[in-house]
């Protein structure tokens, strides 16, 4: 039977050891920001969420663990390009969680950080998704589970909508969506950044797209997350009528940009290969034919 005079499960001594996890994150730990996923439209066969919207973004501290730089396979180097595969630990206060992030008025409904949810590193400026929480370690010391740690795999955009009022990482949206781009008959100074552009095609089915950036001066206007009502695909036609705000624009031209493609490498791994590899060779890749 257990000494009934020593106990681990003090409270003033657990809440004594939380305070100081909590000092010591805040010292020690870095600015992080949590983004909750909204889930659009499950695909219930394959469980999988593509058209994810974070709408949302809350400030808290957390320690990240790897102190000798990220985990993971780390950078590769393909012939499709670079691809980084870091990957991070992140330390968080349970308590800190539950009044931060986890709180009543808070869009946010998990009691716990979630798999798939987001963590944005301003440090290296860089997005982790949540692989999986452990909730059990460091194992009951004091008889409770003072904090979460979250490891986490760095995040390849996806054309996710990101609108979490933080410049830096809606930013990721502006730059890095798939768009379509307008060009307008004519000029406006009450398109902004945000807004919904529509347009009503001859079979009634309607099209819509968040504008991403407009300019006066070649009359372009930058569209992502574009869809129709009907759930299938359609595009923008050209000479049809466009309206932004109330307002009705004529779209002369209609093209699409992939702007992901401008992170490929290609181009400059086939420069680096032509002085890297000797091909006057009948095999570069074996021995010389002479031996």
């Amino acid at each position: 039977m257990k000494n009934a005079y020593f106990s681990q499960s003090v409270g003033s001594e657990q809440r004594l050891y939380e305070d100081i996890i909590i000092e010591s994150l805040k010292i020690y730990g870095q600015e992080t920001y949590y983004l909750p996923r909204d889930i659009v439209n499950e695909n219930t066969i394959f469980g999988d969420d593509v058209p994810s919207r974070f709408n949302s973004s809350y400030n808290i501290e957390m320690y990240v663990e790897n102190t000798e730089g990220f985990d993971g396979e780390g950078d590769l180097f393909t012939r499709f390009g670079v691809e980084i595969r870091d990957e991070a630990t992140f330390i968080v206060s349970r308590k800190r969680w539950k009044n931060t992030v986890s709180r009543f008025d808070n869009e946010i409904t998990g009691e716990r950080p979630r798999e798939g949810d987001l963590i944005y590193l301003p440090l290296t400026r860089s997005l982790f998704q949540i692989n999986h929480v452990e909730h059990e370690q460091p194992f009951y010391q004091l008889s409770n589970l003072p904090v979460y740690k979250m490891r986490c795999q760095l995040f390849e955009y996806n054309d996710e909508d990101l609108d979490t009022g933080v410049e830096a990482i809606d930013d990721i949206e502006k730059n890095y969506a798939y768009r379509y781009v307008l060009t307008l008959e004519e000029t406006s100074d009450a398109i902004t950044q945000g807004d919904t552009a529509t347009q009503t095609l001859g079979s009634g089915v309607v099209m819509s797209g968040e504008v991403a950036r407009w300019s006066n001066s070649d009359k372009q206007l930058h569209l992502v997350h574009v869809g129709a009502d009907d759930g299938k695909f359609h595009t923008f036609t050209s000479g049809g009528t466009l309206t932004i705000n109330g307002l009705s624009f004529t779209i002369s031209s209609v093209s699409q940009n992939n702007v992901i493609s401008n992170n490929e490498q290609n181009d400059a791994f086939s420069t680096f290969s032509d002085d890297f590899l000797d091909f006057t060779e009948d095999n570069p890749f074996g021995d010389p034919e002479a031996n």
